[in-house]
């Protein structure tokens, strides 16, 4: 999961209020408890000690969602008398979460935004390809390509001069094949999907795949179900489409686990993973936190940090956290900060599955992949 959708956040001091918010039913009686929910979220602020103004900048904020535009809810981080941030979820909340931190709180958002891996859907034909990008928010358009438009229907005679137009039809389709492939890596790179789906007819898209650079290649798969026209969308392709996100996801994660059990060798020699507390806040200050693992129960995701302003700046004591410039240092969880700094730098996010035994998983459920090796300090 990425969270570069965070970064608004990043350079504003806070307090932060937070708010996971599930509008409910489009009906009667969900409006009034609409209604009760806001005004308890608001009361709920105030009591921890938010300021009037953001107060009733969420409560004007939540007054406007809807569950026709929002069936799952939103996430709302305010601070300074505005919302700074409001993200849709892909989950309802199981319960609704409000609260006022030095920090935002961040930590839900792993479970009700889901690690879903971003996905680049290209709908191609014989003349070119829309493009369609899925991820948590909801399916958005992502650009299209349109190559030569003639010739690129076969005939049937045998004629030479039918065999020379057959001739300029394939020299149509693998031109538009290569300028559909060149425009698909290029939506790719900006999009920064972890998975492409290839739909169209099978010639077409595997003559679009054959020619992918490498690296889109190694992510890109193929299904039968649908295609560019208009109402060739159907129940089997939308299954297609899950089931080859959910295997990029057990891919990715077990990827991962894999190196993170390769890497965690003890402190006696260079590793490129680490795992506990310490140990992941030591690497989110040197910037090399490629990706972080949490277990969402791990008994260490609510032990306190120190931070300042800045993503960077953790540390486990307070006077660490002073050594670091940090004029006031304040008491956090360390899930929030640690997700902080990794939004900060780019880094990915992975929700370590509960099933395994302890070498499967990082010591009180955190732990890191690191961008480049760690040489452990002396103890």
């Amino acid at each position: 999961m990425r969270l570069s959708f965070l970064q608004p956040l990043l350079d504003r001091p806070g307090p932060w209020a937070t708010v996971y918010f599930d509008p409910g039913q489009p009906d009667e009686s969900g409006a009034k408890r609409r209604e009760l929910s806001v005004r308890q979220i608001c009361r709920t602020l105030e009591q921890e000690g938010a300021d009037k103004a953001t107060t009733e900048a969420v409560r004007g904020h939540l007054a406007g969602l809807s569950p026709a535009d929002d069936p799952a809810g939103r996430v709302l981080f305010a601070t300074g008398g505005e919302v700074v941030l409001s993200h849709r979820l892909s989950r309802r909340p199981q319960e609704e979460l409000a609260g006022w931190a030095p920090l935002p709180r961040l930590a839900p958002l792993l479970e009700l935004c889901g690690q879903d891996p971003v996905c680049l859907v290209a709908y191609v034909d014989r003349t070119g390809a829309d493009f369609q990008l899925r991820e948590a928010g909801g399916p958005q358009d992502a650009g299209n390509v349109e190559g030569e438009q003639w010739p690129v229907h076969r005939a049937a005679s045998s004629d030479w001069s039918e065999r020379h137009f057959q001739l300029k039809v394939e020299n149509t389709w693998e031109h538009n094949a290569a300028e559909i492939a060149e425009a698909l890596a290029a939506a790719h790179e900006e999009s920064g999907a972890d998975l492409v789906v290839l739909v169209g007819g099978p010639r077409e898209r595997r003559a679009v795949y054959e020619k992918l650079p490498e690296t889109v290649r190694a992510v890109a798969v193929e299904t039968e179900h649908g295609g560019r026209a208009a109402g060739s969308d159907s129940p089997a392709l939308e299954e297609a489409i899950e089931k080859a996100r959910q295997d990029s996801l057990y891919r990715r994660v077990e990827q991962a686990l894999d190196r993170f059990r390769a890497g965690r060798v003890g402190t006696d020699r260079p590793t490129d993973a680490v795992e506990g507390v310490p140990a992941v806040a030591d690497a989110a200050r040197q910037h090399r936190i490629d990706t972080l693992l949490v277990r969402s129960d791990g008994p260490d995701l609510h032990r306190e940090l120190w931070a300042g302003a800045d993503p960077d700046q953790v540390a486990v004591r307070r006077t660490d956290a002073e050594a670091l410039g940090v004029g006031e240092p304040l008491s956090v969880r360390a899930d929030d900060a640690l997700l902080r700094s990794a939004a900060a730098t780019s880094a990915d996010v992975l929700v370590v599955p509960f099933e395994g035994t302890a070498d499967d998983i990082p010591a009180g459920g955190l732990g890191a992949l690191l961008r480049w090796t760690y040489e452990p300090s002396p103890a």
